[in-house]
């Protein structure tokens, strides 16, 4: 072959290949372009603009009496497009915009006039269609800045850029705010009713068009506004009382301080529907400050102690082994049990001084050496008697509650491998178990509600716009957990606790009948178990009144380091006030009571405030209001057949005297004259920082404070 033929070969196969990939590359043009054309353009929109959730304002949780304990508010967050038609020219812009900056710092008083100024120009420098001006806006800041200059041209012109989203608050902040729960997109960590009833509160979300734009910021192409409006959840009514809620805090709060102790719940629970009224749970954190942080009403399974004591009698006076006059020597407190001659335990009562005592005797007194001969001696042989008949309570299971963390509760049977010679005798008085004090009510509330065992509920209803979705009742656990001959024993050896017995110096009133059982028991302190320090749970279970019980109520205060560790002393005090504030308002149960009048009876001068919720008052009250006259004061009145109170003559720029009010009367006055109110401190109003009477313009600032 010669040379100029193999030239011509090589050109004409490069030739060839820089044709095939020119006809190759064109193909694919072709396929993009025409075959393939409908996917990419709309890859290349999903990438520019593309559909993003609107969460749904979460449904209401109120309690029972319709009050709100959680609910949703709007706040928004507010950008700005600095190109927008309305200011797209600088003189226009430039002209405003000094004005607006005005406006943002006297509302917000966090930067100068100037800071803001310079803000607004160095973004619109940037020429930014997205541009942050503030997060977490108010309604009422909204109203105020939709009127601002160059907001005020409206949402297209002006450039106001409103993203509404929803903030969850508790208007009762810290009362049963573990029952309440919040929201945990998590469903295995789904904690208290936010948890439990997600799948109602959280509504259906919408959505919203968005756009990416410079520095991969997404910003709304329809001016915030959803292209599908997302559906609102529904409502939540639970049993929970909000003002049985607050005094039972308050009354375990109070106590857990004075005691110093680790942690503590109260539980009331309504005793013929099973609807908990109040659950509080305290813990003690690191500052010595105690918290609401876990549910140990629900969670804490744990020894109950001599509160048990209750299933360790109606086992037997059900199954005729003993009954209230069964006569048992107590030892003095004090009793060595033995086994093939070695000893096993010796057995003590927390106080000396029982003898030979009737079965009644020791349940008052809470003698451990009683129930420990009790039971031993009459289920010493067959074990699995007495401990089928706590399964047959359901005290092994779990009450199936509304919302997450129940506990699994413990209650040994002789098939466990734990099982021993101690084991029978030692539950006989609550310890080789657990139970949570939820638990434990249930079963008390089973005797109040003669015999009627019923699962706890926490919610009643769910509604959607005022429309009942759903209705919750109690579910009954067991319609009769002893016969009637044992549930009249057993009421009236609780009541004999109280009237006669450990609860006797405590609990014991003359205004109503209280029937219930204390519990001290030793816990485990972490890894030394029962070691030489030891640490006690005080509890009280107990139902009232006990002629006619409405609600049952548990109290357990965990390792209290001051004072006496006795239930009596530890527990006791606090059930008996949270009993006696409940007894006091509700009609029902103290209607009655005869009221002896002592001394002056003439009803009281009213302070100055809200006569319309005065008038209200006095309307259901059945109490007549008795006006002063300008010549008049109401102390002149006479006040035997109604209330005296003033009428209040505002006068513009004129400062009211709101000294000895409360802070809801003294906003009423001081904000009706006209004038901005600073509150420090709680109570009552003890001084004003402009003295009654004096004269400065309306709007001006009054520091009130409160102790």
């Amino acid at each position: 072959m010669s040379i100029r033929t193999n030239i011509l070969m090589r050109v004409y196969l490069a030739f060839g290949l820089v044709l095939l990939f020119a006809a190759a590359v064109v193909w694919q043009l072709c396929r993009v372009q025409i075959v393939q054309g409908k996917k990419w353009k709309a890859m290349a929109t999903t990438l520019s603009t593309q559909y993003q959730t609107v969460d749904a304002a979460r449904g209401n949780i109120f309690d029972v009496g319709m009050n709100l304990l959680a609910t949703s508010v709007p706040e928004y967050e507010l950008h700005m497009d600095m190109l927008a038609a309305g200011i797209y020219d600088d003189d226009v812009f430039n002209e405003k915009v000094d004005s607006l900056a005005m406006k943002l710092s006297q509302l917000y008083n966090d930067k100068t006039e100037r800071e803001y100024s310079r803000m607004l120009r160095e973004a619109r420098k940037d020429s930014l269609r997205y541009f942050l001006v503030r997060r977490k806006v108010t309604h009422q800041e909204l109203k105020q800045i939709r009127k601002f200059p160059i907001f005020n041209m409206g949402k297209y012109k002006g450039g106001l850029i409103v993203v509404e989203q929803n903030k969850r608050i508790l208007p009762f902040r810290s009362l049963a705010a573990r029952t309440i729960g919040y929201k945990n997109e998590n469903v295995k960590n789904a904690v208290g009713l936010e948890g439990a009833y997600a799948g109602y509160i959280n509504g259906e979300s919408g959505k919203r068009l968005m756009q990416r734009i410079a520095g991969g910021i997404w910003m709304p192409v329809n001016n915030g506004e959803e292209e599908i409006a997302p559906k609102d959840g529904a409502d939540i009514i639970s049993t929970i009382d909000v003002n049985y809620q607050d005094v039972a805090q308050d009354a375990l709060k109070k106590q857990l301080i004075k005691t110093q102790a680790d942690h503590g719940c109260v539980i009331v629970m309504e005793v013929a529907t099973g609807e908990v009224r109040a659950i509080a749970n305290f813990t003690r954190n690191k500052e010595g400050d105690y918290q609401e942080k876990l549910n140990y009403a629900i969670s804490d399974a744990a020894d109950p102690g001599s509160t048990f004591k209750l299933a360790s009698y109606m086992t037997a006076f059900d199954q005729h082994k003993i009954d209230t006059n069964t006569l048992v020597n107590a030892e003095n407190g004090r009793y060595d049990m033995f086994y093939k001659g070695r000893l096993l335990k010796t057995f003590r009562d927390a106080e000396e001084g029982n003898y030979v005592i009737t079965a009644k005797k020791a349940f008052e007194a809470s003698s451990n050496v009683a129930i420990v001969k009790f039971i031993s001696s009459h289920y010493g042989d067959n074990p699995r008697e007495f401990t089928d008949n706590l399964y047959n309570l359901h005290l092994n299971e779990k009450l199936g509650l509304q919302i997450p963390g129940e506990a699994q509760p413990v209650v040994k049977n002789p098939s466990n491998r734990s099982w021993s010679k101690l084991t029978l005798p030692q539950m006989a008085y609550g310890y080789e178990m657990r139970m949570t004090p939820l638990q434990m009510l249930t079963l008390y509330n089973s005797v109040a509600n003669n015999g009627k065992m019923i699962a706890p509920i926490f919610v009643k209803e769910i509604r959607r716009l005022g429309n009942t979705v759903e209705q919750f009742h109690a579910r009954v656990i067991n319609e009769k957990v002893c016969s009637d001959a044992t549930l009249g024993k057993m009421k009236s050896l609780l009541e004999g606790v109280v009237n006669e017995g450990t609860g006797k110096n405590v609990i014991k009133n003359s205004l109503y009948t209280v029937a219930g059982k204390t519990g001290t028991a030793q816990i485990a302190n972490g890894s030394s178990g029962y070691g030489v320090q030891k640490t006690y749970q005080a509890s009280f279970c107990g139902y009232f009144p006990a002629n006619h019980p409405k609600y049952a109520m548990i109290v357990v205060i965990n390792h209290p380091t001051q004072g006496s560790y006795l239930a009596a002393l530890v527990a006791g005090p606090v059930f008996r006030e949270i009993a006696d504030r409940i007894y006091s308002s509700d009609l029902e149960m103290n209607q009655a009571v005869q009221v002896h009048l002592v001394g002056n009876t003439n009803m009281p001068k009213v302070k100055q405030g809200n006569q319309k919720a005065l008038k209200q008052v006095y309307t259901k009250l059945g109490i007549k209001p008795l006006y002063a006259s300008n010549n008049t004061t109401a102390g002149g009145i006479d006040t035997t057949n109604g209330i005296a109170f003033e009428d209040i003559n505002y006068k513009s720029g004129v400062v009211p005297s709101v000294t000895g009010m409360g802070l809801s009367d003294a906003l009423y006055m001081l904000g009706n004259a006209g004038y901005k109110v600073a509150v420090r401190g709680s109570g009552a109003v003890i001084s004003q920082s402009v003295t009654g009477g004096s004269l400065i313009p309306k709007g001006s600032k009054i520091i009130i404070e409160l102790q």
